[in-house]
């Protein structure tokens, strides 16, 4: 039997294998991990379709692989028990409470069984089609494997959002010269985290004409709360970080100013605004950068957001975030204030309208009438990059200043 691999998922056209997990010989059971592959940002396996004995493997670490390609020759036999039954997935789902009597069982296990076949879905794409009320018979998954996304479930219900197509195609780009000819020279190929930046980098910029407007907050009152709760925090196991209260002080921002949190529908003349606040931040690891999407923020404490955000950046240094938690983003925030720097201008994340870029906090004298003498206050200086087609100037002005009015007050802030 001859194993090809699988579709990777919508607009992915290609991975690279980083980990093989078997050679010639092994015994595998069905859903059995047999490959690692690196594609958008994410690393995921690809499981057997069936049991039985290695004969050869056909791909190697390093290997650039597609949809369709052989990557293993198998044997079939009967196996004594399957290993594993799960979907090819990233990282592990968390446990689902109980469900109703008459509602499919959201099991831990991605896969669930329902009239005898198999749905190759994870629990919280489970919930999602039960709330859109999608038969997930009905569903076909665009994920590996044919795993069901949430994306794949919005669409079924007709609520996804349809591509934006280029009005042209960008340029090609020119040929590079032979720099060897002025000294030595060396070549290394472009990770696949760094593959997936190249083309949302270019297609953001060549989509969305931005404009970046520059601000800046005193968190002075701010930075103290912080640091009363952050012995709080850490008895929890987390750390109280400043982004958690800008994930906080954005959700509200954005709420009172929507426009912020849609997105353009050029083709349609439409502008689809989210009632949903998801924001994705951008965390710094040793293979790129990746954004995973903390979801819901405006429904969340403080607190809460602070061991979210620790536990997602974590797995993005491991490398274990599936694509669903990197998709789905309204916002975006970038913090550079803990490496430094006075400012930069943020690229917007397409399909979304903004994003907004922190650098690190400074005390400066600060003018107080009332005592008519300079106060030392700690500033904050942050950058709001939004899609001109959208959002006019005056609009991106309110918002920043609304968004230092919260972080100017945390009292406010904790009471909204």
């Amino acid at each position: 039997m001859e194993l090809r691999l699988p579709e990777l998922g919508d607009n992915v056209s290609a991975a690279t294998v980083v980990g093989v997990l078997v050679q010639e010989g092994d015994r595998v059971a069905p859903g059995q991990p047999l490959l690692e592959l690196e594609t958008d940002k994410a690393v995921m396996e690809v499981p057997a379709e069936a049991g039985g004995v290695v004969k050869r493997v056909l791909v190697k670490v390093g290997d650039e692989v597609r949809p369709g390609q052989p990557f293993l020759e198998l044997e079939a036999g009967e196996v004594a028990a399957p290993l594993s039954q799960e979907a090819p997935t990233p990282a592990k789902e968390e446990a689902q409470p109980a469900p109703s009597p008459g509602v499919p069982s959201p099991a831990p296990a991605p896969v669930g069984q329902e009239e005898g076949r198999l749905i190759p879905a994870a629990p919280s794409v489970r919930r999602l089609a039960r709330e859109l009320g999608v038969d997930l018979r009905q569903v076909r998954g665009t994920g590996l494997a044919g795993r069901i996304t949430a994306e794949d479930v919005r669409r079924a219900a007709g609520l996804a959002q349809p591509p934006v197509a280029l009005e042209a195609p960008p340029p090609p780009s020119p040929k590079l010269p032979d720099f060897s000819q002025w000294g030595p020279v060396r070549t290394e190929p472009m990770s696949g985290v760094r593959k997936a930046t190249l083309r949302a980098m270019a297609r953001a910029w060549a989509q969305v004409p931005m404009v970046t407007h520059f601000d800046e907050a005193d968190i002075t009152e701010l930075e103290a709360l912080r640091k009363r709760y952050a012995k709080r925090a850490e008895e929890r196991g987390f750390r109280l970080t400043l982004t958690a209260f800008l994930l906080k002080a954005l959700a509200l921002t954005l709420k009172a100013f929507p426009k912020f949190n849609a997105s353009l529908d050029p083709e349609k003349g439409e502008v689809i605004y989210k009632d949903y606040v998801h924001i994705g931040v951008a965390v710094d690891t040793p293979f790129g950068l990746l954004v995973p999407v903390i979801r819901n923020v405006e429904q969340k404490g403080v607190l809460r957001l602070a061991q979210e955000l620790q536990e997602i950046s974590e797995k993005a240094r491991e490398r274990k975030l599936s694509p669903e938690e990197m998709q789905g983003g309204t916002f975006s925030l970038s913090n550079l204030g803990g490496i430094g720097g006075v400012g930069f201008t943020p690229i917007v994340n397409w399909p979304e309208v903004a994003i907004l870029g922190v650098s690190r906090s400074q005390m400066k004298p600060v003018w107080d009438p009332e005592k008519e003498a300079f106060q030392p206050r700690l500033i904050m200086p942050y950058a709001l990059t939004y899609d001109h087609r959208l959002i006019d100037g005056a609009e991106a002005a309110r918002f920043c200043r609304h968004l230092a009015a919260l972080l100017q007050d945390p009292l406010g802030l904790a009471l909204e």
